[in-house]
Formats: C-alpha cells, sequence, structure tokens
C-alpha cells in the first residue's frame, strides 16, 4: 500500500538494518539497581510476549491439536509459533531490553535469548519494581498482533478463531493480571469478524473486570470495513456502555507510515507515530465519538509533540467547514470532541510536555514500552523526572498516574500515593 511498509516488510526486508545477524552469544548487560521513585507511576504501553503455555488447558479439545504451539526449528536455533499452518517466527519481536544495543536484531529468536520479564509475569512484575512502574497496560506482541488479528484475520475455521481468542483473554485475565491484582490493568483483545459478537465479549469481559480493549487504529488497512460505514457502531456502543477504554496502538493494523522507495530504515522509526495522528483524524471525522459521546479512546505509543497543532488544525477549517458539509447539526467543534473523547500518551516528548494546557492536562498519558527498543526501562523514573518534575505538583500526579488510574478504572492505594517507594 502506498505510503505504508508492512511489518513483514520491516523485519525482512534484507539490509534495512545495520544489526541484522542475530549473535552467537548474548552478552546480557548486568541487572540495574531498584531506580529512585521520584512520583507514582502508570504505563499505559506495555507489551507481553506470549509465552510458550498460553494456550495449554484454555482451549477446547477438540481445537486442543491446532491451538498455536511453540516449535524449535531442526538447528535449534530459533524458535516459531505454529498456528494456522504457518510458522511465525516473530517469537521474541523487538524484546530488547537487557541487551546491548548492537545486539538488538529482528532475527528469530527463543525464549531464553530474551530477558525473562517479557514472557513471566513474576519476573515483569519485579522489573517493574526496579522500573519504579506500579501498574501496566501491556498489549499482544506479534503473533496475535498488537489487536488480535492474527488470531482470526484469514482463518478458514471460524470457530478455532474463536476458541483461540477467548483463550488468550482467559490467560491474560487469569494469569498476566490476575497473579499480582493491581499491577496488571487488563487488556482483552477483540473479536473482529463480528460487530455485534464483539460487542457480546466486550460486555462478558467487562464483567469479570477488564477495562479496556486493543482494537486496530486504522481497520480498512487490514480488509476490515471502514469507520466511516457504521458497520462498528454495535461493538462502539459496548464499549461506551462498559466504559471500556479503546487503545489504539501505533502499528496495530500491521503497518506504519513510509515516505519513498529506496528510504532507510530511520524514515519508519521517525514517523512511528504517524498512524496516531492519521487514526486521530478517520476516528473524529467517523463521528464514532458524536454518536457515543461517552467513549474514550486511548492512542497507544502515538506520542503527543504533534497534538497541539492538529487541534490548531482543526480549529483552522473549522472556520471554512461549510465548504465540506461534514461537521454540521453538531454542538461541539472538532477540537472539543477531541479534547473530551481522546487521550495522549508520551514515552520522550519534552516540546509536547511543554504545550500541556493546550492540549489538556488532564488527557496526558506516561508510557515506558516495555520490552521494545522504543522503552525507557531501567531509567523510566529517572527520564519522566527530568521532564515533568519541574510542573506543579498536581500536574505531575496528573500525569505520572491519575489520568491513568481514573480513565481506566484502575484504583491506586492510598500508601502508595503517599509514598512511591513503598512497592
Amino acid at each position: 500500500m502506498a505510503g505504508s511498509i508492512t511489518f513483514d516488510e520491516i523485519e525482512t526486508k534484507e539490509g534495512f538494518f545495520k544489526a541484522s545477524a542475530k549473535p552467537e552469544k548474548i552478552d546480557w548487560l548486568p541487572d540495574p539497581p531498584r531506580q529512585t521513585r521520584h512520583t507514582t507511576l502508570i504505563s499505559v504501553d506495555d507489551h507481553l510476549v506470549e509465552p510458550p503455555h498460553m494456550f495449554e488447558g484454555r482451549v477446547e479439545k477438540r481445537f486442543a491439536d491446532q491451538a498455536p504451539r511453540v516449535q524449535t526449528e531442526d538447528d535449534g536455533r530459533s524458535e516459531y509459533w505454529l498456528w494456522n499452518g504457518k510458522k511465525h517466527h516473530k517469537v521474541g519481536l523487538n524484546a530488547v531490553v537487557g541487551k546491548p544495543l548492537h545486539q538488538r536484531t529482528f532475527d528469530p529468536a527463543r525464549f531464553d535469548e530474551m530477558r525473562r520479564g517479557a514472557w513471566d509475569i513474576h519476573a515483569r512484575v519485579r522489573d517493574m519494581d526496579l522500573n519504579g512502574v506500579y501498574a501496566s497496560v501491556c498489549f499482544p506482541s506479534s503473533l496475535p498482533g498488537f489487536a488480535g488479528q492474527r488470531y482470526q484475520l484469514d482463518v478458514p475455521d471460524r470457530e478455532l478463531a474463536r476458541a483461540v481468542v477467548r483463550a488468550a483473554n482467559d490467560w491474560h485475565h487469569e494469569e498476566w493480571a490476575g497473579t499480582y491484582p493491581g499491577r496488571i490493568i487488563p487488556l482483552q483483545l477483540p473479536w473482529l469478524l463480528d460487530p455485534k459478537e464483539g460487542a457480546a465479549e466486550i460486555r462478558a469481559n467487562a464483567k469479570r473486570g477488564f477495562s479496556a480493549v486493543t482494537f486496530p487504529e486504522l481497520p480498512e488497512r487490514l480488509g476490515l470495513p471502514s469507520l466511516h460505514t457504521g458497520y462498528w457502531d454495535p461493538f462502539m456502543a459496548a464499549c461506551e456502555e462498559t466504559g471500556t477504554v479503546i487503545c489504539l496502538h501505533v502499528g496495530s493494523s500491521s503497518t506504519a507510515p513510509t515516505t519513498s522507495s529506496g528510504a532507510p530504515s530511520d524514515t519508519v522509526g521517525v514517523l512511528f507515530f504517524g498512524w496516531a495522528m492519521f487514526a486521530a483524524i478517520d476516528w473524529l471525522y467517523s463521528k464514532i465519538p458524536v454518536r457515543f459521546p461517552n467513549i474514550k479512546i486511548c492512542l497507544s505509543e502515538g506520542g503527543i509533540g504533534w497534538v497541539a497543532g492538529l487541534l490548531d488544525r482543526l480549529d483552522h477549517v473549522a472556520r471554512y467547514q461549510r465548504i465540506f458539509g461534514t461537521w454540521e447539526g453538531i454542538a461541539m467543534t472538532p477540537r472539543e470532541v477531541m479534547q473530551r473523547n481522546f487521550w495522549f500518551c508520551t514515552i520522550d516528548d519534552l516540546a509536547g510536555l511543554e504545550q500541556r494546557h493546550h492540549i489538556g492536562v488532564d488527557h496526558l498519558l506516561l508510557e515506558s514500552d516495555y520490552p521494545h527498543q522504543d522503552g525507557t526501562w531501567p531509567d523510566t523514573q529517572s527520564i519522566v523526572w527530568s521532564q515533568i518534575g519541574k510542573f506543579p505538583a498536581a500536574e505531575i500526579e496528573r500525569i505520572a498516574w491519575r489520568n491513568a488510574s481514573e480513565l481506566f478504572r484502575h484504583p491506586v492505594p492510598a500508601e502508595i500515593v503517599a509514598n512511591p517507594d513503598a512497592f
């Protein structure tokens, strides 16, 4: 597709990355010390790597032999997921924390070639403790895609796909979020093949504690119906009714923005946030947040540096809205709807944070992106504090944890609010 590159192309394009060969031996960096706690933190964008046992005992017996399972290549050099008749070698895609920069590659990996916190909840919570992150929203990795699309799209047996999606959500609820209550904010995969059935899943999962769903930021790029058709309205209605936050992670359409043919890989890294800006406008002008005024949309790993300028552009275009005729009979302006229904997340946006009042302090969130290359582990506390530590105390509290706590309905214990060193 013009203007975009698929993740498969990014990972396999010869010569696209300088660091391309997996090392024979990983020179693991020493464990970092426990970081100084400047403030309580909630990260609304981290990732988990699906563990080998994820589907064991969770898929009904008639599908047990067809469920995703980890296999090892004959040479023993790599492991892969066998799913839907295909090998998925991206076991540890971008699970690079703890490795020196020159050993971070996209080559096929084994579970012993990534930091254990990527896929083991006990090790993850320990790494959160080292990093000073109290609670975390954890998106899936490459096997399902960031929005669960690989579990269901192009899968011939619809019931098998449904069983796998449900098993993945069961595992997330029972093991990943359930082992350490309070530390993980439950995030479900959506059922994408029918919006009414997907709505039923949202309602059922809300009853057992899921407060968020990951959803393709640009579903049409996956061959799904456009946001502008009204097709997704039953799903959106269920999210609004249950207060389920719709998390639109950059790249959940399995693509990233690109420029010209032959452009180097740096351009993709720099522009990775771009789909968040495109998605914000697509969702806004679909009028989904107009039809569902209480819906909550969180743009994950999209950055915030572009938001202030986009809000100004919305005001500018609104001055000659009569030319377009698309925003008529609506009491609120596009800018007002965006500032009401959308939340924006930052990893490292110093200039964007300076524009926090222009954007809206109540709609800014933080993320650490563990265990990805863009992530700030194990230095999240110090990086965050260097960027927001000079703000008024009430604003620090809002950005660091309170906005996330309120958005995802995930309370932080009073003793941790009073003393961030208490966990």
